[in-house]
Order: C-alpha cells, then sequence, then structure tokens
C-alpha cells in the first residue's frame, strides 16, 4: 500500500499493546497500596482478548459501581485502583503527548476525575508525607504557591536541553533526573506518582523508547521510593539524596538490565549484613497476573 501522506485515524491497539498496557496500570496502582478488583481483573482480559474495546471496559467498571456503590474504605480503594486502571490504559493506548504542564494536569485529570474533587487542579496547600524507607520521614515537596513556576522551569529547561552528545545511558540518567524533579514538585493532592509514571512512559515513548517489559508493572512501588530517595536529604542522619536507585530503574527499564529491584534495600537505615528491614508492602511486589 503506498502512504500517500495523509494522516490515519489512530485504531485500538493489538492484543499483546493492550495486555502490556493493562499489565502496566494495574501494577502502578502498587504506589497507593491499591489491589483492582477480581472484576477489573476479568474485564481487562475481555478487553485484551478483543471482546471489548477499551472505550466499553470503562464504560462497564463505572456501571459496575452504580450498581454496587463502594461503601467500605476497603470497597472505595477497589474503585480507585479499578477505575484508574481502565483510564491508564486508555492513556497508554493513545499516542499523543506533548511536553508541557498542561500534558501533566490533564493526565491527573483524565485519571482521578470523579474520584478526587480536585482531579487536574494543583495543589493549593503544602504537604508532608511519612515514608517507610525515610523512617517516617518526609520529601520536602514544593511550596504550593510556586508550582506552576517550578513545572514550567523544570519542563521548559527540559524542551531546551539537547541531547545531541549524550550516550543512551547518559540520557537516560538525564531523563530520569528531569522526572526526579517534577515528581519533587508534587503537583497534586494525591495521585501524582500515577501521574508521573503515565507522564514519563508517553515522554520516554515520545523518544523513540519501547518501554513493553515489566518494571512498572512489577516495581512500580520500587519507582516510588526511589524517587523519594533521590529527594531526600537528612544531613543529620548522614543520608544523602541519590539518582543510583532511580536509575537502576531506567535501566531495567530501557535497556533490559536485571538490577534486583528490592523496595527494602532503599531504607535509609538498610545494611546487608544487619537485619533487614521488613517492608510493608511484600506482596505487592509480585504484582497481579492478567
Amino acid at each position: 500500500m503506498i502512504n500517500d501522506g495523509n494522516y490515519i485515524e489512530q485504531t485500538e491497539p493489538n492484543n499483546e499493546e493492550r495486555s502490556r498496557y493493562w499489565k502496566t496500570a494495574i501494577g502502578l496502582q502498587q504506589v497507593d497500596r491499591l489491589i483492582p478488583s477480581k472484576y477489573l481483573i476479568e474485564t481487562a482480559q475481555a478487553n485484551i482478548d478483543g471482546e471489548i474495546s477499551l472505550s466499553e471496559a470503562e464504560l462497564l467498571i463505572a456501571s459496575y459501581y452504580k450498581e454496587h456503590p463502594a461503601q467500605t474504605e476497603d470497597e472505595k480503594r477497589s474503585q480507585e485502583a479499578d477505575t484508574v486502571s481502565v483510564r491508564i490504559a486508555q492513556a497508554l493506548s493513545a499516542k499523543a503527548f506533548s511536553l508541557s504542564p498542561v500534558e501533566l494536569t490533564s493526565i491527573h485529570r483524565r485519571l482521578f476525575t470523579g474520584l478526587y474533587d480536585f482531579a487536574g487542579k494543583v495543589r493549593d496547600y503544602n504537604i508532608t508525607k511519612k515514608e517507610w524507607v525515610l523512617d517516617d520521614d518526609t520529601v520536602y515537596y514544593g511550596d504550593f504557591r510556586d508550582i506552576r513556576e517550578l513545572l514550567e522551569y523544570d519542563i521548559n529547561s527540559e524542551k531546551t536541553f539537547s541531547y545531541a552528545d549524550l550516550s543512551p545511558r547518559a540520557a537516560a540518567e538525564h531523563i530520569a533526573k528531569f522526572i526526579s524533579g517534577l515528581w519533587q514538585i508534587h503537583a497534586f493532592g494525591e495521585g501524582n506518582t500515577r501521574s508521573i509514571a503515565v507522564f514519563t512512559i508517553k515522554y520516554l515513548r515520545a523518544f523513540g523508547y519501547d518501554v513493553t517489559n515489566d518494571a512498572f508493572e512489577k516495581h512500580s512501588l520500587y519507582f516510588r521510593n526511589a524517587l523519594v530517595r533521590a529527594n531526600y536529604n537528612n544531613h543529620q542522619k548522614g543520608v544523602r539524596a541519590t539518582p543510583v536507585y532511580l536509575n537502576r530503574f531506567f535501566g531495567n527499564l530501557l535497556f533490559g538490565d536485571e538490577n534486583e529491584l528490592k523496595n527494602r534495600a532503599l531504607h535509609i537505615n538498610f545494611n546487608q549484613v544487619d537485619t533487614k528491614p521488613s517492608s510493608p508492602d511484600k506482596k505487592l511486589d509480585e504484582g497481579i497476573e492478567l
């Protein structure tokens, strides 16, 4: 068939692509310790098998929770996991991407509309969060009064950065640093890491990277903890911000490296000789089979 130069309407991804998108979408729920329901897994499989479209999958999930309103806290968490999973699968299936603050806020709005009142809106208050890997200390996030300016600065700096003379590894490390800085701003009240992860995947694809292995599927919690360690300093405790863990994740993601990605190794008191801290998220390290 001759390419006549006309634009071609994007179609549904093939079975293999759908499977990858769903595995990534479900795996990303680990970052907030959310586990999708059995119904979501069945719906995802129906889409992977080509029985329903992604749009139909989203409608089925919405209809399910309209008929079975979440009552308990666990049910509400399952509803969030299910709803956000199908939306991430849809977001990843779309090839469109723009390196801009609007892209990031649009991703957040798409993922969390109907779940958070502030979906797609930058936060208007300052936040802290106890982190297990920091012995319940917190990363210092961007001041809410500066969020828009910080996003503009980081993204504009990335737009003008030249990768021309960098090796593939050096380029990946620079992208990891950019993503780390973007995450540290923590533009939203909740849902930051999942939004950043989707943004990251789409940005890497725009670079031509084939982001199709199981890094996000099985190690999204490691991804978040690596971002935490890349942005945490405590000189009194002798802890310095380090990109090492995030670079290991990107090595597995982009180059097929086989770095061991264990959350306990990110704990600030981890020591190969002493007793290893016990991660509360051990079960979530294993991923969910489709």
